[in-house]
């Protein structure tokens, strides 16, 4: 086996991309094997320099990639970031510090660049705290019993809306928009490039397990797209010849109420559908309110979600708005040396500052931390009590707690 130093950590040429796809397959312990028909469709995710990989002799054992994206702060403004995916170690080199030098290099040039953030999700939760990702959103699932649920099973009232059932082609066309006027009013919400839209309506198909699922668009009574779900159906029955379906949602956007609700209606009242599975929702969703019996709903799976690395201090905290109204003394300590100092925070509805100070902290936190606090869902005062934040004047926890708490949960629909 090569030693460490004789490994060579570089950015991925086209020609070294079919054995980069390669060793991504095995890290994430899929079949070591890359089609030319995923090859031709992931050529298109190629970006020169934004794809690193570690070889020994020609052999990838290590892969990286990142690449451009916003995140929406809370009060609706655009972040920029440096989206991180496709992490992985290969078996045979681990613990070798071949993240931690991938890690680095992309870091430094999302700095370089100007990113605010960085963002990934993260496949284990201990990995990437060392390098000064938080936790900021988190996910749930719920399964609704449809027979329990107590809905009209002739189907939802629109309200003067309908409901249609739309081709991948035209997914493709209503959904950018629906989904850019989802994310400015949903904290946490990442952007979507065209190939989102093409991997998610089959436009490209790296996967040969694809399958086409139902595209339903929710039009408000004057026609606008207000909502847009994708969902499969299994097909199983009882021995007594009773259906026994359950409707699988694979995304679900809506830029009103009225259009979840519309939506939700809809799955449960189809024919011969007994269950309904969310998928990923925000924490707070409105799903299991939205049913006459709210038992009917439960909650089968629920993890942290979108993880943040803050690289700019100032302009995460100024980008943000505050429901409050009060200064924040903040020592943010950061090993990498990217982040770290004392900050002052001045806050209002009205807008807020964020300037290097020398007065006194009120609290002091890693840079890990402060990325969880930055959408509003973490508790400052929980993080005290855990030994994670530590108070330097008396009741600073909740002090913070009432400057950046927000009155809904954020929430990142989306697996990048």
């Amino acid at each position: 086996m090569s030693a460490p130093a004789d490994i060579d950590v570089r950015p991925v040429t086209e020609a070294g991309y079919p054995e980069w796809l390669r060793a991504v397959h095995a890290g994430f312990l899929r079949e070591p094997v890359v089609s030319e028909a995923e090859l031709e469709a992931r050529r298109r995710q190629f970006e020169p320099g934004r794809l690193l990989g570690a070889f020994d002799g020609d052999r990838c054992v290590a892969t990286f990639r990142s690449f451009a994206q916003e995140v929406t702060a809370v009060g609706g403004e655009l972040v920029t970031a440096d989206a991180i995916t496709a992490v992985t170690v290969t078996a045979t080199h681990r613990r070798r510090g071949f993240l931690t030098r991938m890690m680095n290099q992309d870091l430094a040039a999302a700095k370089e660049r100007g990113d605010v953030l960085a963002t990934l999700i993260a496949a284990e939760y201990r990995i990437y705290g060392r390098y000064g990702f938080g936790p900021a959103t988190s996910a749930a699932e719920w399964t609704i019993d449809v027979t329990r649920a107590g809905l009209d099973p002739r189907g939802p009232d629109l309200a003067g809306g309908r409901i249609d059932l739309v081709e991948a082609g035209d997914v493709r066309k209503l959904g950018p928009e629906l989904h850019d006027r989802m994310r400015r009013a949903t904290p946490g919400a990442v952007s979507r490039d065209e190939w989102f839209w093409q991997l998610n309506t089959g436009a490209v198909r790296p996967d040969p397990k694809w399958t086409e699922p139902f595209f339903a668009v929710y039009r408000a009574a004057d026609g606008t797209v207000e909502g847009l779900m994708a969902y499969e159906v299994d097909d199983k029955w009882a021995d007594t010849m009773q259906p026994s379906n359950t409707a699988s949602v694979r995304g679900l956007i809506a830029s009103t109420p009225a259009a979840e609700r519309a939506l939700w209606h809809y799955l449960c009242s189809i024919d011969w559908v007994m269950r309904v599975k969310s998928g990923w929702r925000a924490p707070d969703d409105l799903l299991p309110h939205l049913l006459p019996n709210s038992r009917a709903a439960g909650i089968t799976m629920q993890s942290d979600w979108l993880w943040v690395r803050i690289l700019d201090v100032v302009r995460a905290l100024e980008a943000r708005t505050y429901e409050g109204e009060g200064a924040l003394v903040l020592e943010v300590v950061d090993g990498s040396g990217m982040a770290g100092g004392r900050y002052l925070l001045e806050a209002s509805p009205a807008g807020a500052t964020c300037t290097s100070t020398t007065r006194s902290a009120d609290l002091t936190l890693d840079v890990a931390d402060l990325a969880t606090l930055w959408l509003g869902d973490e508790s400052v005062a929980r993080l005290v009590a855990l030994g994670r934040v530590r108070e330097e004047q008396a009741g600073a926890g909740r002090g913070a707690d009432a400057l950046l708490r927000t009155s809904r949960r954020p929430w990142c629909p989306d697996m990048f």
